[in-house]
């Protein structure tokens, strides 16, 4: 029941914060959008959600820990999303993110959509990844050797062109 809580207070505090509180605030007085737009948008919206909940399912009963770098899960959780991307949390905090953009066809909010998605690599590329490698080694390279970072490889056997 604490790791539920944990999680819940988490989310509502940071991924709540940036994928939906400051795109809200950023949004104040916008119309949104309609027809496909909007249709475009609950996709993105639902998909990004839905992303986010998978994983943080995953660091929840895989993991045993939450999102925050200081409860972060004991065991590395390479299951689920993690099979294809080594960031599928961040992919739909950010995903949602660009929904709320559709939604009220908001130039300010791709640029802040472009903002998180630069700040998200740094914290990946200058924490997350050392902080990772020291703390499950020979596990996280190999991990790391065979996920790509952001964007899911093509299968093997499928063409791509």
């Amino acid at each position: 029941m604490v790791l539920f809580l944990k999680n819940v207070l988490f989310t509502l505090v940071v991924p709540g914060t940036v994928a939906v509180y400051v795109p809200w605030r950023l949004s104040l007085g916008g119309a949104a959008a309609s027809g496909p737009l909007l249709a475009l948008a609950i996709v993105l919206l639902a998909a990004g959600g839905a992303t986010y909940g998978w994983c943080l399912w995953d660091f929840a009963t895989f993991g045993r820990g939450t999102p925050a770098p200081i409860d972060a899960p004991k065991r590395l959780v390479v299951r689920g999303l993690y099979r294809s991307t080594r960031n599928p949390m961040y992919l739909g905090v950010l995903t949602v993110v660009v929904g709320w953009a559709v939604l009220h066809r908001s130039a300010a909010l791709v640029l802040y959509a472009l903002a998180i998605a630069t700040l998200f690599h740094l914290f990946v590329v200058f924490y997350e990844e050392p902080h990772l490698h020291r703390r499950f080694g020979a596990d996280y390279e190999r991990y790391r050797a065979d996920v790509p970072r952001w964007f899911p490889r093509v299968p093997k056997g499928v063409d791509a062109g």
